[in-house]
C-alpha cells in the first residue's frame, strides 16, 4: 500500500466511525431491534467504487473493530462482524453484475446480506429461531434504508478524481 493511499484509508475509516457513533445517537422510531439507517454503510460502498475490494474491507474491519472498542459490548463485535462481512461480500460479487450508476441496488443487496449474517449470528449466538421472526421487517427496512445509502453513494460518483487522485 502507498503512502498516497494511507490518509485516505485514515480520513474514510474515521468518517465512517463518526457516521456509526452518530448514528447511534439517533433514537430508531420502531419496535424491531436493527433497524438502522447504516450511514457507514456508504463509506464502504465509496471506498469499494473508489479504492477497491482491499482498501474498503480494510475500511469496514477498522471500523467494525473501532466501533466496538467504542460501544464497548463483545457481543456488538460478533454482530456487526456477521454483518459487515456478508454485506461486503454481496456488494463485491454484485458489483460484477450491476454497473455502477446502479450502485443503489448494490447498497439494497448488501444491506439485505447484512441484516441475514446478524440474524444468523442471532439464531447461533442466542440459540434460537424466534428472532427470525424479525425477517420480514428487517427485509422491508434493509431495501429502503439499502436503496437511500446507495443513492447518497451514487451523488459521490461525481467526485471520483478527487478520490483517486
Amino acid at each position: 500500500m502507498s503512502t498516497r493511499r494511507l490518509p485516505l484509508l485514515a480520513l474514510f475509516t474515521a468518517i465512517a466511525l463518526t457516521l456509526f457513533v452518530v448514528e447511534a445517537q439517533i433514537p430508531v422510531p420502531f419496535a424491531v431491534p436493527g433497524i438502522k439507517l447504516g450511514l457507514a454503510n456508504v463509506v464502504t460502498l465509496v471506498a469499494l467504487l473508489f479504492l477497491g475490494r482491499r482498501e474498503a474491507g480494510l475500511i469496514l474491519t477498522a471500523r467494525i473493530l473501532l466501533s466496538a472498542l467504542l460501544v464497548g459490548a463483545p457481543s456488538m463485535l460478533l454482530f456487526s462482524a456477521a454483518g459487515g462481512l456478508c454485506a461486503f461480500l454481496v456488494m463485491v460479487l454484485a458489483l460484477r453484475v450491476f454497473p455502477r450508476d446502479q450502485i443503489w441496488a448494490i447498497s439494497a443487496l448488501g444491506a439485505l446480506a447484512h441484516n441475514a449474517g446478524q440474524l444468523l449470528m442471532a439464531v447461533f449466538y442466542l440459540r434460537t429461531t424466534a428472532v427470525l421472526s424479525l425477517a420480514p421487517a428487517l427485509i422491508i427496512s434493509a431495501v429502503i434504508t439499502g436503496c437511500f445509502t446507495g443513492l447518497v453513494a451514487r451523488q459521490m460518483l461525481r467526485y471520483e478524481n478527487w478520490f483517486t487522485t
